[in-house]
């Protein structure tokens, strides 16, 4: 693959500058250098062009390959910043930025392709003690390039002082917008975007070990044909068969084991999607206060109550999830995703054909164009006062984002 290609020209390319080669024949394969950089930038961007138009779900098996050898999900040696036409914020953190972007100097109607840009600048990211979590971030990012419903990370990148992950465009904005407005989704429209979300947990926990931690609707964006696109993995985090003790997540989202700091596995996530099927059905969580106390006594006393208008079906699936001991909650106990696949409130699902995009989502996003952004906020412009990255923490961090 070009990215492979790529990073043994750039090795080439500094072992010659440490031979200390000058005069004429170096100013020449410096050129020859130059150029062939130049010509694997540009194929590089034609590759990302190529995929910004087509976005067809990889297979399963595909997935799992080594990210430097499919088309998304890799390091890249090439792009810089300057590649890239910010448009407009779509949305900022403590320590990110995400822009709409388009391709610049690219080959003709390429230079049309939209994507986000995560930018996180390094001395943000190490100040606010995040380095593990961005790292986190990038490589389980890397794993689930290609997947259907997981916001694909086209590459990664980095200069002097920032990080860039590359990342598809999902112009209907977050699933929150469209539930606040609604008030409550319909059953099958709450059935279609769980379905979704239970192939994403199937993926992440019995394919890659990973735990994502922090479901909810903000987290969930709609693409422009309607489907789901899970965002956010900065506290995702690969636990295969162990347990970690970090508290994170929403309150109103948190498994009684994460409050409890008894451990925790993937079992998290299987709570959390009860707690959202419940929210899509009813219009707000089952366990809500002001105090964010108060709601942790609910959460970990894990009585539910449900409406009278909720079908039985719904409520047995939702009980099954949002169960305090994680050896019976569903989702965690023998059978795995299966067991939460084969429940009766799934039963019109048809998980093949739902994998591969062919059922249409129940909301498509009116749009103008792939560019159109009406489905996000407008955000304050950066700051021009930005602390510098000195050469003395490059010394000491550089090697922490070697993965970029």
């Amino acid at each position: 693959m070009a990215a492979a290609a790529v990073k043994n020209l750039l090795h080439h390319h500094r072992s010659r500058e440490q031979d200390g080669l000058d005069g004429p024949d170096a100013q020449s394969t410096h050129e020859r250098q130059d150029s062939a950089m130049e010509r694997a930038r540009d194929e590089e961007k034609h590759n990302i062009a190529l995929w910004g138009e087509q976005k067809r779900p990889l297979e399963p098996g595909r997935i799992d390959e080594d990210p430097d050898h499919k088309m998304v999900g890799h390091s890249s040696n090439v792009l810089r910043q300057e590649d890239f036409e910010l448009i407009k914020t779509l949305g900022t953190g403590t320590f990110a930025r995400v822009w709409l972007v388009r391709l610049k100097n690219a080959r003709n109607g390429d230079e049309n392709k939209v994507f986000a840009l995560k930018i996180l600048r390094k001395v943000d990211v190490i100040r606010l003690k995040q380095v593990e979590h961005v790292r986190n971030e990038r490589n389980v990012l890397a794993g689930v390039a290609g997947h259907p419903f997981i916001t694909t990370m086209v590459a990664s990148f980095q200069d002097y002082d920032s990080l860039y992950m590359l990342l598809d465009y999902c112009p209907g904005g977050e699933v929150f917008s469209y539930l606040r407005r609604a008030r409550r989704f319909n059953e099958p429209t709450s059935q279609f975007y769980a379905a979704e979300i239970v192939l994403i947990l199937e993926f992440l926990h019995e394919r890659e070990g990973v735990a994502y931690r922090d479901l909810k609707p903000e987290n969930i964006l709609i693409d422009a044909e309607g489907h789901l696109k899970l965002v956010d993995f900065g506290f995702a985090k690969k636990v295969e068969n162990r347990e970690t003790y970090t508290l994170c997540g929403t309150p109103e989202y948190l498994a009684p084991e994460v409050i409890r700091n008894t451990g925790h596995g993937t079992a998290v996530d299987w709570w959390a999607f009860g707690i959202l099927v419940y929210e899509f059905l009813v219009g707000q969580p089952p366990f809500w206060d002001q105090n964010p106390m108060k709601i942790y006594e609910q959460i970990v006393e894990g009585r539910v109550r449900f409406p009278s208008a909720m079908s039985s079906e719904a409520r047995d699936l939702i009980s099954g999830l949002c169960t305090v001991d994680t050896s019976k909650r569903l989702g965690n106990i023998q059978g795995g995703a299966s067991a939460v696949k084969s429940h009766p409130w799934f039963r019109n699902i048809d998980w093949d054909q739902l994998y591969y995009r062919k059922v249409n989502g129940p909301i498509v996003p009116h749009l103008r164009g792939p560019a159109d952004t009406r489905n996000f906020d407008e955000y304050e412009p950066e700051s021009a006062n930005r602390e510098p990255y000195t050469q003395q923490m490059s010394e000491k961090w550089d090697e922490y984002f070697k993965d970029f």
